[in-house]
C-alpha cells in the first residue's frame, strides 16, 4: 500500500507539472504578448483565438489536449500496473484509476500553472482529453452537447459548463462506477467554478459570444 501511495503521488505531480505547461502564455509569450492581459484576460484557446487568430489557437488546442493524454497514460504506467489485488476491491475497480489521478493534476494545473504564478485558464480543452482517455463514447456524447449548446447559443463557456455539469451524471447514469463518477464529479466541478466570471456574465448578458471579437 505504501508503495502505491507513492506512486500516485509521484503521478499526481507529474500531472500537476505537466498541466502547469500552460500552452496559450507559452504561444502568447512566442508572439511578445501576456495572453492574460488581452482580451477576457483568461488563458486559454477561445481567448487566443480571439486575439491572435486561428494557428495560434491551433497550437493551444494541440498543447492542451496532448498534456492531458500524456498525464493520464502517465498515470495509467505507474500506478495501474502495481494495483494488484486491491483491484478486487470494487470500490476502486476501475480502469483506468492512475490515468484519472494524472488527468485531474493536469487540469489542477492547467488552471493553478506553478511555472506562471497559478495564473492559468479553464481547462476545458485538457479536461476533454482526460474524458476522451476516460471513455471516449461518453467524451463524444459531451463534445456533441457542446456543440449544440454552441450553436444554439454562440456561448462557448455555455456549452462548456453544460458539458462539465453533465459529465457526472451522463458517467452515473452509463454505469461507469462509483470511483469514474466521483471522478468525473471532480472534473466538473473543477471547470465549473473556474468559469465563475462567465457565470455572472451570461447572467448579465454581457457575455461575449463566439465570433465577436473583443475589443
Amino acid at each position: 500500500m505504501g508503495a502505491l501511495i507513492a506512486k500516485v503521488i509521484f503521478v499526481f505531480a507529474a500531472g500537476y507539472l505537466l498541466g502547469s505547461l500552460n500552452t496559450s502564455i507559452i504561444v502568447g509569450k512566442c508572439y511578445g504578448i501576456d495572453i492574460r492581459k488581452q482580451g477576457s484576460g483568461n488563458a486559454g484557446m477561445t481567448n487566443t483565438l480571439r486575439t491572435l487568430g486561428k494557428f495560434a489557437a491551433f497550437l493551444v488546442i494541440l498543447g492542451d489536449i496532448l498534456k492531458g493524454v500524456l498525464s493520464y497514460l502517465i498515470g495509467n504506467m505507474v500506478v495501474n500496473s502495481t494495483i494488484g489485488g486491491l483491484l478486487s476491491n470494487p470500490l476502486i475497480s476501475v480502469a483506468g484509476l492512475g490515468g484519472m489521478v494524472g488527468g485531474i493534476a493536469a487540469i489542477i494545473g492547467h488552471n493553478w500553472p506553478i511555472y506562471f504564478g497559478f495564473k492559468g485558464g479553464k481547462g476545458i480543452l485538457t479536461s476533454f482529453s482526460v474524458v476522451m482517455m476516460m471513455d471516449w463514447k461518453l467524451g463524444l456524447m459531451l463534445l456533441g452537447l457542446f456543440i449544440i449548446v454552441v450553436a444554439v447559443t454562440r456561448y462557448v463557456s455555455l456549452g462548456s459548463i453544460t458539458a462539465c455539469a453533465a459529465f457526472p451524471i451522463a458517467a452515473f447514469i452509463k454505469g461507469n462506477g462509483p470511483v469514474f463518477t466521483m471522478f468525473a464529479a471532480i472534473l466538473g466541478i473543477l471547470a465549473i467554478a473556474r468559469h465563475s466570471a462567465n457565470i455572472k456574465r451570461l447572467l448579465n448578458g454581457t457575455e461575449s459570444k463566439i465570433g465577436k471579437r473583443k475589443n
